[in-house]
Formats: C-alpha cells, structure tokens, sequence
C-alpha cells in the first residue's frame, strides 16, 4: 500500500473513531434536551375561564424551587371533592386542563407545571420530578381532607405518576400513553448506542408496576407513534392491582384529548373509585 494511501485510510479511521465516540458524548450530554421540552405559560387559566372555580396555587420545594399551577375545583359536589393530580407530558404547559372541568365524574383537579414550565422555577431532571411529585400529593392530601386522591399522566408523566403510585396511598392510576422506561424507548431509537451506561434519567416504571395495588386505567392511541404500544403493554401487564386497558380511536399521541371516549373512559374510570 502506498504511504500516502496509508495516511488516507489512517486519517479516515481516525474521523470514523471520533464520530463513534463523540456521539454518545453528545447525546450524553445533550439528553436534557432530547427528554425535556419545557414550555412557557399560554394562557391565564383564570382570564380564559371567566366564573370557573380555578384557584392559582404554588409550592415552594424541599430545595428552595416554587411550582405554579392550578386547582380546578369540581362543581354540584360536597366539600373537599376527591382530587386527581395531573402530570403532563415532556413538551406539555399543563394550563389548558383548567378548561376541562366537570369532565372528571365529579373530582377536583390539581395542575403544577414541571421545573421550567409556565411559570414554575428550576430545571427539570428524574430525581426533581419524582421529588416534587411526593410534595405535590402531600399537597393534594390537604386540600382533599379526607377525600380520596387519584394520580393521571401522560406520556413521560407517567413514569411520574407510577413512581408516587409506588410511594403514596392513591385511590387509582390513569396513564396515558405510558412507556414501560425511557431506557426502553430510547434504545429503539438508537439501538447502536450504550444507552444503558448513557442514560441519568431512567424513569423506570417497569420494576415499580408489580408493587402497586391501586387501579388502573391504561389508554393508549390506535396510532401512536411515539411511545410504540409494545412498551405500553409490557407496563399494563406487569401491573399489580386490577387494570383496565382501552385503546381510542382514531388517534395518534398529539390527538388522543381531542376525541370523546377519551373523556368518557377518565369520567368512568374515576366514578368507579367512588
């Protein structure tokens, strides 16, 4: 082989071996961004819901962060209404549910922006969320009295949700496009890299199903795309208590609040705890 032949090859093996490795690096340290998407306030729930009984509420963490959000009061029910707490998805401002009350069988609802949405301080992070999770239904359990308090979320809310499922008493579950963990989903999308060694935020919600008596309720999009079903069944099947699974269509992960068994499903699901 001719030396300047040589040093070609040499110099694109070399290239080949910095992208393999700076890669991963990149998606390393990148991966905040790839797994969170916070975003900012749309709308004043209180302007934009003129005589609906919305209180804007706020909690100051363990580590010095205030949370903003909102509790949509139900209507026509005795005081203090059970309560579900809602956890959104990772590019989801969570003020547009303050429109949605009275589609809860008669619940309350409690919203709180994750760390850097709306108006909540902080970075978001695994270890932040999950915490915050614990004071938020801390939170609920006052407001609710001796009323009964459920936990919803939606996509990468879920892993929110199961975790203070596993943590906290709750009355039931409802996961929305739920992913068995982030590890899971995220090696379907790069299955050439080490995601395992890669990966700070884990949401494992795989290991923690088995341990939860509550009831679920598990709906999934006919055409979601973005949590494929595989790791939503792996979940509902490794789940600990009774469980219902209901798939609405026609809907893909973006479109699944726009249709009417959606609500419908929720509204049932939580008069059954009742």
């Amino acid at each position: 082989m001719k030396a300047k032949t040589k040093t070609r090859l040499f110099d694109w093996l070399k290239l080949a071996a910095c992208v393999a490795l700076g890669f991963p690096v990149l998606i390393y340290f990148l991966q905040e961004r790839l797994i969170f998407f916070p975003q900012p306030l749309t709308q004043d729930p209180l302007k934009a819901n003129t005589g609906a009984a919305i209180e804007e509420v706020s909690l100051v963490t363990a580590d010095q962060v205030r949370l903003h959000g909102w509790l949509v009061q139900a209507t026509a029910t005795p005081t203090p209404a059970p309560l579900l707490i809602y956890f959104g998805g990772n590019a989801e401002e969570v003020s547009w549910l303050a429109s949605s009350a009275g589609q809860y069988a008669g619940w309350s609802l409690l919203l709180f922006n994750y760390r850097g949405y709306g108006k909540s301080e902080g970075k978001p992070g695994e270890a932040e969320l999950f915490a915050d999770a614990l004071q938020i239904y801390d939170y609920a359990a006052r407001r609710a009295g001796a009323g009964r308090v459920a936990v919803m979320g939606r996509s990468l809310g879920s892993g929110v949700a199961v975790y203070l499922a596993s943590q906290r008493p709750v009355a039931g579950v409802i996961l929305v496009s739920p992913y068995d963990s982030v590890e899971s989903v995220a090696k379907g999308v790069y299955p050439f890299l080490p995601i395992s060694l890669m990966l700070k935020h884990r949401f494992d919600s795989l290991s923690r199903a088995p341990g939860i008596k509550a009831p679920l309720l598990c709906l999934v999009a006919s055409a979601d795309r973005v949590i494929p079903r595989p790791h939503s069944e792996r979940l509902y099947a490794a789940w600990g208590g009774p469980r219902q699974w209901r798939e609405i269509r026609p809907a893909d992960h973006d479109s699944l609040a726009g249709e009417p068994d959606y609500w419908r499903a929720i509204a049932a699901f939580l008069a059954t705890l009742e």
